[in-house]
């Protein structure tokens, strides 16, 4: 059944200073809440518990943005209202990216599938499947050309939705590697579903990455995902996954096992993996990650 992720995950040190010979701080680990789930923040650093607050805090900040679980953040309030002024950067940086691959997926990434989520929800939790005639309303509310937005407003067309979960995750490692960058720490590995590493592990070696579909990859100053089209179901016999095709309204019919897919940033990994579940031979994963520079297909195996 759909669940949110439990654990979230940051490791950072200090940047060693050129000459420097002071003995390093001890590893401090610091736990707290974000994005509904449990997070671990180990930090080498003199200021560890200042610099772990201050990455919370962010996680919480971004969240009242782009979290449909808060029903007041900027993207609650989007769906809710068809249209929200003066945007946060935020939202508008992340719906940017998602409709790049919207367009470079021939439009199979789609964040407004989120009306035919939410049908799909519902009818798992009434233990059924939704109906054809059920699935073909809230496909009439799904569509991304029904998406107007500018640094004045963001626009929907009525009755439509939007989800970020296929690019939020990703979008959130990318900005807390950013604050721990300008804090000073290197050598930082976040986990909150997507990986985003900059630098190594303390020592200059990769960060090793067990991919669950098999296989591994060494990751370095480079962000990684994974998506499963029935890594995570709506149902409890785990038939139907989470990824939907918006054209057909269903849960994609899964012609890959899992796809991973390295990015200069997670957020960018994090859509491409979603999209790259959506396509139909290895051809056409490979033109899509070819479209967007750095990225690269590190794995895809077939059902």
């Amino acid at each position: 059944m759909i669940t949110r992720r439990r654990f979230i995950a940051i490791s950072a040190v200090l940047a060693a200073l050129p000459g420097a010979v002071a003995a390093r701080p001890v590893p401090q680990l610091r736990t707290g809440q974000a994005m509904g789930a449990q997070a671990s923040l180990r930090i080498d650093h003199p200021r560890a518990g200042a610099i772990a607050a201050r990455a919370f805090a962010e996680i919480d900040r971004l969240e009242d943005i782009l979290s449909l679980y808060r029903p007041d953040s900027a993207l609650s309030r989007l769906n809710r209202d068809g249209r929200l002024p003066a945007p946060p950067f935020e939202l508008l940086d992340c719906l940017a990216l998602a409709g790049a691959v919207h367009r470079g997926s021939g439009g199979r990434f789609d964040p407004t599938v989120q009306p035919l989520w939410a049908l799909w929800a519902e009818a798992a939790a009434e233990g059924r499947r939704p109906g054809a005639e059920e699935i073909a309303a809230a496909r009439r509310r799904v569509g991304w050309q029904g998406v107007r937005l500018d640094a004045q407003r963001i626009a929907l067309r009525p009755g439509m939705a939007l989800t970020l979960n296929g690019i939020g995750q990703g979008y959130v490692a990318d900005r807390v590697a950013d604050l721990l960058a300008a804090e000073g720490l290197t050598d930082i590995l976040i986990d909150t579903g997507e990986l985003r590493a900059l630098g190594a592990r303390p020592g200059g070696r990769d960060w090793p990455v067990t991919l669950q579909a098999g296989g591994a990859v060494g990751l370095r100053d480079r962000a990684l995902a994974s998506s499963a089209p029935l890594g995570t179901c709506f149902d409890a016999a785990g038939r139907d996954g989470h990824i939907l095709d918006p054209a057909t309204g269903n849960p994609v019919r899964p012609v890959w096992r899992g796809v991973t897919v390295s990015a200069p940033s997670a957020a960018l990994a994090d859509a491409l993996a979603t999209a790259g579940c959506l396509l139909p031979d290895r051809r056409a994963l490979e033109d899509l990650i070819a479209a967007f520079p750095g990225a690269r297909l590190e794995a895809a195996h077939p059902a």
